[in-house]
């Protein structure tokens, strides 16, 4: 019953925006740490932003000032806002979930080019 599902990816522009979604259902939303993860071609799996069940926030280095993570606990849901992207953004985007368990989403694919 458990599910994180990602949507908001696309192809953009460098210098362009986007707005990530997970939305989550059969956990209990407000007592788990939700982080996004990205992987590249050919690279190992990367943290990129974590919002606590308490709403504290922390980004790696890359992504600090560009990147903001959000979450609505009305709407079980966390966002991961993304401007000045960059190409070496384009990676597949993952939400997880750590708490009682960890959960995954099966990913998004952002594409940064052109």
């Amino acid at each position: 019953q458990v599910q994180l599902v990602e949507s908001g990816g696309g192809l953009v522009q460098p210098g362009g925006s986007l707005r990530l979604s997970c939305a989550a259902s059969g956990i209990i939303f407000s007592i788990y740490d939700m982080y996004w993860y990205r992987q590249a071609p050919g690279k190992q799996r990367e943290w990129v932003a974590v919002i606590t069940s308490g709403g504290s926030t922390n980004y790696v280095d890359s992504v600090k000032g560009r990147f903001t993570i959000s979450r609505d606990y009305a709407k079980n849901t966390v966002y991961l806002q993304m401007n000045s992207l960059k190409p070496e953004d384009t990676a597949v985007y993952y939400c997880n979930g750590q708490g009682r368990n960890n959960f995954w989403g099966q990913g998004t694919q952002v594409t940064v080019s052109s």
